[in-house]
């Protein structure tokens, strides 16, 4: 209802008013001409978030949440490639700026296989620019690379099922740790890590461990050295028999 659509350029020639919610998933690792971002119209929306947020022309990645940053009253929603959290040179450099300045609120790792076009995982990253004073200085890493379910009409896609949407909703309301899945990190300790993002280096799902009943792998042991001792004693009758037999 009441919405618009343009086709256009929005990185260059953005066409929407300022809003209270950005959303989007823009198109990832997107090769441009980066020299566009510093026209004078728009070179503002790419030099207040970071001091030099022209990222190189190989990715976009940064520019788009440049872009929706700029025109977000409260928050940002934004689906990326899983390398905009860890790679390096001017995606580093804007990266560590917005890191900074405490506006991400939360990172999501999403399964593999959700998409047509690629079998790489994406991410989900929340930007905030009116944290609570709970959530300051701090963000929630929640690793959802297994909440997927087999698509039913796509064999070879994965999707997210509702209660793997309302996991991951609940675990970003509560803004607390779950093992294996969930885990709030202090912007110092994301400093240490060279404001790496990547979610792995915070959380890594639980792996569950096959209980092991140890008087029953003893009995079933003992079984099997007792077929075994059978065997050999078989086989070294055989062998006499041979033997015997070759002897006469």
């Amino acid at each position: 209802k009441n919405y618009e659509i343009f086709i256009g350029d929005s990185l260059a020639n953005p066409r929407f008013p300022a809003c209270d919610y950005v959303i989007a998933n823009p198109p990832w690792n997107q090769d441009y001409n980066v020299n566009a971002l510093k026209d004078p119209k728009v070179k503002k929306i790419y030099t207040t978030f970071a001091n030099d947020g022209f990222p190189s022309k190989q990715s976009m990645d940064w520019a788009w949440i440049q872009l929706m940053l700029y025109f977000a009253n409260k928050k940002v929603g934004i689906v990326l490639d899983n390398g905009a959290l860890f790679r390096g040179g001017r995606e580093k450099k804007i990266r560590q700026e917005i890191l900074e300045k405490d506006l991400i609120e939360a990172v999501v790792l999403l399964p593999e296989k959700l998409f047509y076009n690629t079998g790489a995982p994406g991410i989900v990253m929340v930007l905030n620019k009116n944290k609570p004073e709970a959530r300051k200085g701090k963000i929630i890493f929640i690793n959802a690379s297994n909440e997927y379910e087999k698509h039913p009409n796509v064999r070879r896609l994965n999707r997210l099922g509702e209660e793997h949407i309302r996991k991951i909703v609940n675990a970003y309301g509560e803004f607390k740790d779950i093992e294996g899945f969930a885990k709030v990190v202090s912007l110092e300790e994301i400093k240490e890590k060279d404001y790496n993002l990547n979610v792995s280096l915070y959380v890594f799902p639980v792996i569950e461990e096959e209980k092991i009943d140890l008087a029953e792998e003893l009995k079933e042991f003992k079984k099997i050295e007792a077929r075994e001792k059978k065997a050999v004693a078989e086989a070294v009758k055989y062998v006499e028999m041979i033997l015997e037999a070759g002897g006469e």
